[in-house]
C-alpha cells in the first residue's frame, strides 16, 4: 500500500483529497491500493479539521512528523509557494515521493535549488498540471506527435477569471509576491505554458507585458485600512518557438463575465486544433487535406468526442461529460501508477522547472520592455 501524507489544506488540498478518495472508484482499484495516512496545516487545529473530513488518523501542525513515517511513501504539497522550497527538499531528503502544486517555486533560482534536490534524491516527482488529464488534450497531444497539423505556424491560448475584479475583494497570499511569487502569471498562465510547452515545443523568446489594475485592496474584509497589491492583474504574451513558431497568451484575472475560461488553438500547415475548457468533452479539428476530395470533402472543423475516454477507467460510462475535479484525480492517478510500476512520471519537476524559466523571462521582458530569449535566462 502506498501512504500519502497532505501538506496543505486549502481550497486545491480538498480537491486533492477527493481525487484519492474517488480514484479507486473510477479504475476498480482494491481499497488498499494507497492511502491518506496523515494531513498537515500551519496549526494542528486546522488539520485535526481536515483530517476529520478527509477521515485519516494522522494530524500535524509540522509537516516534518509526517516525513519521519515509515508509512508516508509520498507527500503531497498543496501549502503557498512560499513554502514549496522548504517543504520539497525536505521530502526529497526523506526519500518521499513528491506530487508538487503548480507552479514549482517563487523564481527560477529557487526551482532550480528544488529540481537538483529532487534529482540528487532519486525520488519521483509529479506537478499539478491537470489540464494535460482533459482526454481531448490527450488527443491533442497525440495528434500533435503524429504530426496532424505539419509545419506549426502560429499558436494562441487565453485563460481568463473574473475572480478579481471587486476592489473591495481583501487583500490574500495571492496577491503578495512575498507569499505567491507572482500573479495572474503564475496561478493561470503556469497551466497556459505548460500546454504549450507539452504539445508545441520550446520557447525560445518572449515579449509581455504584466500589469496590475487595482494596486491596493482592503487588508481584511470591510476594512477601511488598504495594503499594496504587488502581483500581476493581467499578462500579455508574444512567443517565438525555437522551431520559428509564434503564439499570443492572454491571461487575466480581471476577465469580467468569465469564469474559468481556459482557450488553446494551434494552426499548421495541414491542419488546426482548438480546445476550450468550457467545452471539455470535445476536441475541434481542421484537416486540410479534405480539400484535395471532390468538391471539398469534409472540409471544415469537426467535432471530435473525448468525454471521458481514460485507458482502464471502469466507472463512470466513458460517454458521461468530463469536468474539472477529474482532471486532477487523473493527474493524481498517473503518478502513483507511475510510482507502483517503477517508471518515470510526467509532467515531472524538469517540466515544472521549465514553465518557471518561462515565466521567469516573461517577468523580465515586462520590465525591460523588449524581446527577451530564454538562453538567456540558462547563463
Amino acid at each position: 500500500m502506498l501512504g500519502i501524507g497532505l501538506i496543505g489544506y486549502g481550497g486545491i488540498g480538498r480537491v486533492h483529497a477527493m481525487g484519492y478518495r474517488d480514484i479507486p472508484f473510477y479504475y476498480g482499484l482494491p481499497a488498499n491500493t494507497f492511502k491518506l495516512v496523515g494531513v498537515s496545516t500551519s496549526r494542528r487545529e486546522t488539520a485535526e479539521m481536515a483530517a476529520r473530513e478527509i477521515g485519516c488518523d494522522m494530524w500535524t501542525g509540522d509537516y516534518r512528523q509526517l516525513l519521519a513515517r515509515d508509512d508516508v511513501h509520498v507527500v503531497d504539497v498543496c501549502v503557498p509557494r512560499v513554502w514549496h522550497e522548504e517543504v520539497v527538499p525536505a521530502a526529497a531528503e526523506a526519500g518521499k515521493h513528491i506530487y508538487c502544486e503548480k507552479p514549482l517555486a517563487m523564481d527560477l533560482a529557487q526551482g532550480r535549488r528544488m529540481a537538483e534536490a529532487v534529482r540528487r534524491s532519486g525520488v519521483k516527482s509529479q506537478m499539478t498540471f491537470n489540464f494535460r488529464f482533459f482526454p481531448a488534450v490527450l488527443r491533442a497531444q497525440q495528434l500533435m506527435a503524429e504530426g496532424f497539423v505539419g509545419r506549426v505556424f502560429s499558436f494562441r491560448g487565453r485563460y481568463h477569471r473574473s475572480s478579481y475584479i471587486d476592489p473591495a475583494k481583501p487583500l490574500s497570499w495571492r496577491l503578495r509576491r512575498n507569499v505567491a511569487g507572482g500573479g495572474a502569471l503564475f496561478d493561470l498562465g503556469s497551466h497556459l505554458l505548460d500546454l504549450f510547452l507539452w504539445l508545441l515545443g520550446d520557447v525560445a523568446e518572449v515579449q509581455a507585458t504584466l500589469e496590475t489594475f487595482i494596486k491596493k485592496r482592503p487588508l481584511s474584509a470591510g476594512s477601511a485600512e488598504k495594503g499594496p497589491v504587488d502581483v500581476d492583474d493581467i499578462v500579455l504574451l508574444q512567443m517565438r518557438l525555437k522551431d520559428g513558431a509564434l503564439g499570443l497568451a492572454d491571461v487575466s484575472r480581471m476577465g469580467t463575465g468569465a469564469t474559468n475560461d481556459l482557450e488553446v488553438e494551434i494552426f499548421g500547415e495541414k491542419g488546426a486544433i482548438r480546445f476550450a475548457l468550457q467545452d471539455p468533452n470535445w476536441l475541434y479539428v481542421y484537416d486540410v487535406r479534405e480539400a484535395e476530395r471532390p468538391y471539398g470533402g469534409q472540409r471544415g472543423f469537426k467535432r471530435i468526442e473525448a468525454v471521458q475516454r481514460f485507458e482502464g477507467q471502469v466507472a463512470p460510462d466513458w460517454s458521461q461529460s468530463m469536468s474539472f475535479t477529474r482532471s486532477h484525480a487523473e493527474c493524481q492517478y498517473q503518478f502513483l501508477k507511475a510510482i507502483l510500476e517503477d517508471r518515470m512520471p510526467s509532467p515531472d519537476v524538469e517540466d515544472g522547472l521549465r514553465v518557471q524559466e518561462v515565466m521567469e523571462a516573461v517577468r523580465l521582458s515586462s520590465e525591460l520592455q523588449r524581446w527577451t530569449k530564454l538562453d538567456d535566462m540558462r547563463e
